[in-house]
């Protein structure tokens, strides 16, 4: 008998429900993907680069024209100044990205704080570390920060604190005042923070997505992990990047070469070309997922769930309390069976769940999409 590393570790409620809507041929509104296509200037920027013979390994830390895209992306975004040679890492996605950065800062008996609840891949990315994740419930009904509960959590043996802005499931997202506060908490420390970013682009009403990289004291300690597939609606190529000072991705990239050693070559070269020829894209991705949370949130109306508030991301929380009064996982899959809509439970993102009535609703879809689904779900 294997003795498992990780006795926690299932199959994710991604899966579990994608394979539920395939089942019960529901509206799948669970796992977080676009059901509509990448820019066709994008794909066509793919098609070049492999019949242009881009077929082979790319540079172990992504390829010199897309860093060069990276760099000005976020000079231009967060006035952040990078080092195209040293700062920059691109990975096979962004789950990659997270556990590449923990794995080569975390060590064994350290602890890493999480904010419940937190995505999936961060905790099991911890316990291979022999490390243990310090969970903090995030405050409800706003998905805010506790920071005295984070200051009374740091201890001796805190390596990393975890953010996650605009936040998932929530789509919670952090202030200029919570940075600073996460800045007195690490400073004279030796914590580093780990900043998964990859709805960066997707923050509404005019608001601007405080990214770490904008506070010059934390970018200085952090990693900050960014995503392709979610910015230019291609999850499934599975590219992203990590940004971080010189020693931190000296670090990073010691893991990363023998964990994947590069990345897709051809999506490489397309991204970098599509950023240079087309930058307003992700400028524009703000009001492109705004009128799709408006559309979504107004067919909702009619519904008996109550619609809580999207500051940024793609998903949409309901409550669901006025329909039935039983844990998320039985009603989600109670709603997959009866009410023909595959969604995600809030319980399995969390430590210890609070019992709260809440799904989320993944709204990156097609007009179609969202019209069937809101129909079945106004139903119940």
């Amino acid at each position: 008998m294997i003795a498992t590393k990780l006795p926690k570790v299932g199959t994710t409620i991604f899966s579990v429900m994608s394979q539920l809507a395939l089942q019960h041929k529901a509206v799948n509104l669970g796992q977080g993907f676009p059901d509509f296509e990448p820019p066709q200037g994008l794909r066509d920027a793919l098609t070049r680069a492999m019949n242009e013979g881009r077929n082979q390994y790319a540079p172990m830390h992504g390829t010199p024209a897309l860093r060069e895209q990276i760099v000005l992306k976020t000079g231009r975004l967060y006035g952040r100044k990078l080092d195209v040679d040293t700062d920059i890492t691109v990975t096979s996605g962004a789950t990659e990205a997270i556990f590449a950065a923990i794995a080569s800062t975390v060590r064994a008996g350290e602890e890493v704080i999480v904010f419940d609840p937190a995505y999936d891949c961060y905790e099991p990315a911890i316990e291979l570390q022999g490390a243990r994740a310090v969970h903090i419930p995030l405050t409800l009904p706003a998905f805010a920060i506790d920071w005295q509960r984070v200051r009374d959590a740091v201890t001796p043996k805190t390596r990393m604190i975890m953010i996650n802005s605009p936040h998932n499931p929530s789509g919670a997202v952090l202030s200029a005042a919570d940075l600073d506060e996460l800045a007195a908490i690490v400073r004279d420390t030796g914590i580093v923070v780990l900043s998964d970013e990859v709805y960066e682009h997707i923050v509404y009403d005019g608001a601007q997505h405080e990214s770490v990289l904008r506070h010059p004291e934390l970018a200085e300690r952090s990693i900050v992990v960014s995503s392709f597939g979610k910015t230019y609606h291609c999850t499934g190529w599975k590219v992203g990047y990590a940004v971080a000072p010189k020693a931190l991705s000296a670090e990073f990239r010691k893991v990363h070469q023998y964990l994947t050693f590069c990345t897709f070559h051809p999506a490489q070269a397309a991204f970098a070309e599509f950023m240079a020829s087309t930058p307003q894209h992700y400028l524009e991705l703000p009001a492109f997922y705004q009128a799709k949370r408006d559309r979504f949130r107004a067919l909702l109306q009619p519904s008996r769930f109550k619609l809580l508030d999207v500051p940024g991301g793609y998903f949409q929380l309901v409550d669901y309390s006025a329909i039935r009064d039983e844990d998320d996982l039985a009603f989600s899959r109670w709603l997959v069976e009866h009410g023909g809509v595959a969604a995600i439970p809030l319980t399995p993102f969390y430590e210890c769940a609070p019992g709260t009535r809440l799904l989320r609703l993944c709204f990156a879809k097609s007009d179609a999409t969202m019209e069937a689904a809101a129909e079945r779900l106004c139903r119940l």
